[in-house]
């Protein structure tokens, strides 16, 4: 088990936040983590990752406008050095958080971040681990946040954190020693994947409505290295707000501005079955006719749960403009080279 203490301050993407922050954020974080030992050659691959979930608490610079948030969240730490008293790490999670205070244009209406209490939440850790005993080590890094609804409700600003940690890490048990089994050669491979995807959105006049949108997506992947995949694709996007984001009365619009059309460049990165992924794309042919974007952006979670089907949950933004959140499924296929 894990406790660690923060303390850092929100970063003042928008002028209204240097108005209103007035204080650094500080809180707290209680994890629990399970350790990898080798039992698949994945786990040997990445120096024995582990695996934890987290309980944190932070203040958010104003109490009676921001508020704080709690959240709770599973997380992956990978190591990129791993020596016997001293390591270094990446952590990644992901999960859901819970703000105080929201917006309200009654009561809180300086409250522009964030429109909602439930909230997802992602952090990214780097950190290093000294090694006290067999059983405790000392916890020192950086870590940043972000919170904010998916544009599931209005406003959607969101909040991003950045704060340094210090702690311990207890083991509860007697570390185990590390297996290793022979590691079967990389060999390169194509990948072809046909994903449809649909999400929802609301739209930028804090209107309850939540509106339908979707895709259709063909990939290509290589699959040059074990743990990184690289490739492309060809987009096709519905978003049923085009109409009330344009004017509801507007004469310019035309039903075929509810699509999009695009391709896009991806880079993938493995553990087993599941990946991240980043995809950036430019619209090509039906364009953006709301926001007048060039470009588009999607984070992905996947998980091939066969050899042939998947699923996977993904964010589509406008470089730092959350979009919508969307869930997918698809069938793929892989060719070896």
């Amino acid at each position: 088990m894990r406790l660690d203490a923060h303390y850092g301050f929100i970063l003042p993407e928008y002028s209204n936040f240097n108005l209103l922050i007035n204080k650094p954020s500080s809180g707290f974080e209680f994890s629990l983590e399970k350790k990898t030992t080798g039992k698949t050659f994945w786990e040997q691959v990445y120096k024995y990752p582990e695996f934890g979930f987290s309980f944190f608490f932070i203040t958010l610079g104003n109490k009676d406008v921001l508020g704080n948030e709690l959240a709770i969240y599973p997380y992956v730490k990978t190591f990129l050095i791993r020596k016997k008293r001293f390591q270094l790490s990446n952590q990644f999670g992901l999960g859901a958080g819970y703000a105080t205070k929201r917006f309200d244009l009654e009561t809180n209406y300086q409250q522009i971040a964030i429109g909602s209490k439930l909230n997802v939440h992602f952090n990214y850790k780097l950190g290093t681990q000294f090694k006290l005993t067999n059983r405790l080590l000392l916890n020192v890094g950086i870590s940043f946040s972000h919170f904010s609804n998916a544009n599931m409700s209005e406003p959607n600003l969101g909040i991003n954190l950045v704060t340094g940690f210090a702690g311990l890490n207890y083991a509860l048990s007697e570390p185990n020693k590390f297996s290793t089994i022979e590691i079967p050669q990389h060999q390169p491979k194509h990948e072809f994947a046909l994903i449809y995807a649909a999400g929802g959105k609301h739209t930028r006049a804090l209107q309850s409505t939540v509106y339908f949108t979707s895709s259709l997506s063909a990939e290509y992947k290589f699959h040059w290295k074990r743990k990184f995949h690289f490739g492309g694709g060809l987009d096709l996007f519905y978003d049923s707000s085009t109409k009330v984001e344009m004017g509801q009365d507007n004469p310019d619009y035309k039903s075929i501005y509810d699509f999009r059309t695009g391709f896009h460049i991806s880079q993938e990165f493995v553990y087993d079955r599941f990946s991240f992924i980043l995809q950036e794309g430019i619209y090509v042919g039906l364009v953006d006719r709301v926001d007048k974007s060039v470009m588009y952006n999607r984070a992905i979670l996947r998980w091939k749960f066969s050899d042939r089907f998947l699923i996977s949950v993904s964010m589509k933004s406008h470089l730092h403009i959350l979009d919508y959140p969307e869930l997918g499924f698809g069938y793929y296929f892989i060719k070896k080279k």
